[in-house]
């Protein structure tokens, strides 16, 4: 399987061959495959939500870098897109099941949004759906409460609705230009 690093992408949005919120470099295959468990302790898999594109970020509840930055920015965009926001299974997928537990789960994404879908599962299942996205995750050190501190992926996936990857957006892009991205994928357009 192919990896694509930040700057490989980068390389390729001024290149030409990709956009930011564009459809992935012509290399990329990625499709949604996971069988995890929810905020509320129901197992899920990618057929879940067959017929829904899906917005899907790596990520961690205590994470105090992207995650700060991609969450809320995954809720604004889903407040912007308002009754459309239905059509959309917004997803995190934890990096750090140790602590990212359903419970837990179930009390951080609320702040970012209401209808964020938290993930999490075996590191075993964990690592299947991160293989998927081609996602990366180490340990970069420890809090002094002996929290972990994660170096992991920043793209927001947008899926179609049969959960193949059809764009990667970066994190600091505008929610306002998410919205264009998943409207347009959800009228079957492209952009």
């Amino acid at each position: 399987m192919v990896r694509i690093a930040a700057w490989a992408l980068a390389a390729c949005v001024a290149a030409g061959t990709a956009t930011a919120g564009g459809p992935p470099p012509f290399f990329l295959d990625m499709s949604a495959k996971f069988d995890l468990v929810d905020q509320t302790g129901a197992t899920r898999t990618e057929a879940d939500y067959t017929g829904k594109p899906m917005l899907i970020f790596f990520g961690y509840a205590n994470c105090e870098a992207i995650c700060s930055v991609a969450l809320p920015a995954m809720g604004e965009t889903l407040d912007m897109l308002g009754a459309d926001a239905a059509q959309v299974a917004p997803i995190m997928i934890t990096v750090d099941p140790e602590f990212d537990t359903p419970e837990t789960l179930a009390r951080a994404l609320p702040d970012y949004h209401e209808d964020l879908i938290g993930l999490t599962g075996s590191e075993t299942a964990l690592a299947a759906a991160r293989e998927q996205f081609q996602v990366e995750r180490e340990v970069v050190f420890h809090t002094p409460d002996g929290l972990p501190v994660y170096a992991h992926g920043s793209f927001i996936y947008l899926t179609d609705r049969d959960g193949k990857v059809t764009s990667m957006m970066p994190p600091i892009l505008e929610p306002a230009r998410m919205v264009e991205i998943i409207r347009a994928r959800l009228d079957g357009r492209t952009l």
